[in-house]
């Protein structure tokens, strides 16, 4: 079994035998899958973000260009690298280019400052820094230059520079502690040998919504456990190459990116529509222009969109201009709130489905109904428990803790052990913090999250 990256806890080897078997793991590559999507779809469009537009192969091409530019600047396999940028074409170019090059991508919300940053640069120790020169006001290459100044590791800093401008720190500069400045566009080289990794090793690490804000916690995914998630949730809402995605929620965060998101809907043909505000108007039209049918939000944006459509706020590209919309995801800690719930179906005019899932893997989803829903989880090889305050195994309609193990639950968190005690029992079942109750049916319903200072369930082992 091929190792996963220093400071992960890998699946023991049985459960591996047993998720290949099962054809849940497939052993490809995320970057690998993106070269057969461009040779399955390559004409059809792929990105759109504002007026700009991107097909298939012209979205494999750069990402191949880029994977060679970053290999050329000495990145090499198994480098982290933060990746901190908003909802542009280049983030997902970015993330693809630096799988492609055997670097592991941490996803790190633009909204993030400089504690969390540099606690993440630390914890990674990652060798480069993606992010825009400047955004709403804030000078992140300023940012990335005091955390390299400060540290030993970061010493490639790559910059997305707003269109006819220029940054002090790039073009190929060089600052007194020895951190390199380049313009993200820059990045470019004629495509290189393909490496071969294993779809064991991990792809990405992803923020958990769970962290304490001043020290993040790393969910460490790799490319089988998380390609099977985005596969198997892109089938589980029918979603087809005709489907159009709008990621309005942040592209980094775990509904936005994979469940299904955008790579579930890049790995179906479909298209895939990038907003950086989820503000009704906003979205309201990039849902009417390009004719969205599949979105995600968190209950505080659904609130948000309701509002806006029932006051009949931008009504000529509201209630109108949603009819193309077949679904809408709502995803959180907790379900939205049913004076909310009870309004989204009618106000949006499509069936709503209500998601949980967090960064560490379990996802269940629900049969389409907001409120109260009823759900199952993404995978049959999902092992779920319910469990009181003593640790046991709660009887069915008894709300507990709701405990998780599979094929695209990770098993542990990156470099962080304490919090593994914590948050995963021994025999390897996430804590998810979530109460839930299962059903005489065996459907789950997601009711809220633990209180904050309760302490985790001990669960006793399963045999």
């Amino acid at each position: 079994m091929t190792s996963m990256l220093d400071g992960c806890t890998p699946w023991p080897e049985g459960f591996v035998d047993r998720y290949w078997a099962a054809g849940h793991w497939r052993g490809t590559t995320l970057d690998s899958l993106l070269r057969g999507w461009a040779l399955e779809y390559g004409p059809r469009t792929a990105l759109v973000a504002g007026g700009a537009r991107l097909t298939y192969a012209a979205l494999n091409r750069r990402v191949d260009r880029m994977a060679a530019g970053f290999r050329l600047l000495a990145l090499r396999p198994g480098q982290r690298v933060v990746v901190q940028l908003p909802n542009v074409p280049e983030f997902v170019v970015t993330v693809f280019a630096l799988m492609r090059a055997g670097a592991v991508p941490v996803v790190c919300p633009v909204s993030q400052r400089a504690p969390e940053v540099s606690h993440l640069v630390q914890l990674t120790q990652a060798v480069g820094y993606v992010g825009p020169a400047t955004y709403e006001g804030f000078d992140h290459t300023a940012m990335a230059a005091d955390i390299a100044a400060r540290g030993p590791f970061l010493r490639r800093v790559f910059t997305l520079e707003a269109p006819g401008t220029s940054s002090p720190y790039g073009g190929y500069t060089t600052d007194p502690s020895g951190c390199h400045y380049f313009p993200l566009g820059s990045v470019d080289a004629p495509p290189a040998p393909a490496l071969a990794p294993s779809a064991g090793q991990v792809a990405l690490l992803l923020l958990s919504a769970g962290a304490d804000d001043a020290s993040p916690l790393l969910v460490p995914r790799t490319h089988n456990d998380f390609a099977y998630q985005v596969g198997a949730c892109a089938g589980a809402v029918s979603l087809t190459e005709d489907d159009v995605y709008l990621a309005a929620l942040p592209a980094g965060s775990g509904l936005a990116l994979g469940s299904p998101g955008i790579i579930g809907t890049l790995s179906v043909g479909g298209t895939v529509v990038l907003a950086e505000d989820p503000a009704p108007a906003a979205c309201f039209e990039a849902i009417a222009r390009e004719r969205v049918t599949v979105t995600s939000v968190t209950p505080a944006v659904a609130r948000n969109w309701v509002e806006a459509v029932e006051a009949g706020e931008a009504l000529e590209a509201s209630r109108a201009g949603l009819g193309s919309l077949r679904l809408v995801q709502t995803g959180g800690d907790a379900p939205p709130h049913p004076a909310t719930a009870e309004r989204l179906a009618p106000a949006l005019g499509c069936r709503v489905q209500q998601v949980f899932g967090p960064a560490e893997g379990p996802l269940v989803l629900t049969d389409g109904t907001a409120l109260g829903a009823e759900g199952r989880p993404l995978s049959p090889d999902d092992e779920i428990r319910i469990v009181g305050t003593d640790g046991k195994d709660v009887p069915d309609g008894e709300s507990g803790e709701l405990l998780a193990r599979g094929p695209s639950t990770v098993r542990g968190y990156y470099r962080a052990p304490e919090h593994d005690a914590a948050s995963f029992t021994g025999d390897g079942f996430f804590r998810t913090g979530t109460l839930a109750h299962r059903t005489a049916g065996g459907g789950l319903v997601v009711t809220g999250r633990r209180r904050t200072g309760q302490q985790p369930a001990q669960a006793a082992p399963t045999h």
